[in-house]
């Protein structure tokens, strides 16, 4: 079972929501886009900012989000949730991703690029208490503050696992933390949806 976990650690170090953020809580750098051509060693993407050549460390991973029913979110849930501040102390959810039991990964509250303005915020779930027309309210605790935060019924919330890298190919959109070098944009991993659909981090 430790390994098991040790292995699903591994690989979901894709996405940029469970790296450890800078000092400056400025958030991590993170490269968004479609697959368009592909070696053993970097992805080409299509992305909003134009085409970008993403290389790929020797031992890259691979995970996978899939799509679950919110009640997925439950007390004791450790999640990364992208979320719009609102009131002192609160924010709003654009997306929920829930971490497999056990893994724990990005804890706290820093900048993101997801829309102007957005935060990621990952921690420990404590109370889940059904809102309107079926959103949640949690708070979120992580190790130098907590967030109150409202999931609306309709934002969508994925499981994280491991995947595979014959999942990665032309025409797939991926999600990655990358790491500027002096050879460019370098990625340990890459995180992709289910059955093709957009990872929505």
């Amino acid at each position: 079972m430790k390994l098991s976990i040790a292995a699903t650690a591994l690989a979901l170090t894709a996405t940029a929501a469970f790296a450890q953020p800078p000092a400056s809580a400025a958030g991590p750098t993170v490269v968004r886009g479609v697959v368009t051509a592909m070696t053993d060693a970097s992805l080409t993407l299509k992305t909003d900012k134009g085409p970008q050549v993403v290389n790929l460390t020797p031992a890259w991973s691979v995970s996978v989000t899939k799509a679950v029913a919110i009640d997925a979110i439950q007390p004791g849930s450790f999640i990364g949730t992208t979320e719009m501040p609102k009131a002192e102390g609160q924010g709003e959810s654009l997306e929920v991703h829930v971490f497999p039991p056990g893994v724990k990964m990005g804890e706290g509250h820093y900048g993101w690029d997801l829309k102007p303005g957005s935060m990621m915020t990952n921690g420990t779930v404590g109370t889940v208490v059904t809102g309107k027309k079926g959103s949640r309210e949690l708070d979120v605790s992580y190790s130098y503050g907590q967030r109150h935060i409202t999931v609306p019924a309709n934002v969508p919330v994925v499981q994280i696992g491991p995947g595979k890298r014959d999942m990665v190919k032309v025409g797939i959109p991926v999600f990655m933390v990358v790491q500027k070098t002096a050879n460019g944009m370098m990625a340990g991993a890459v995180s992709v949806g289910e059955n093709g659909a957009k990872p929505p981090m």
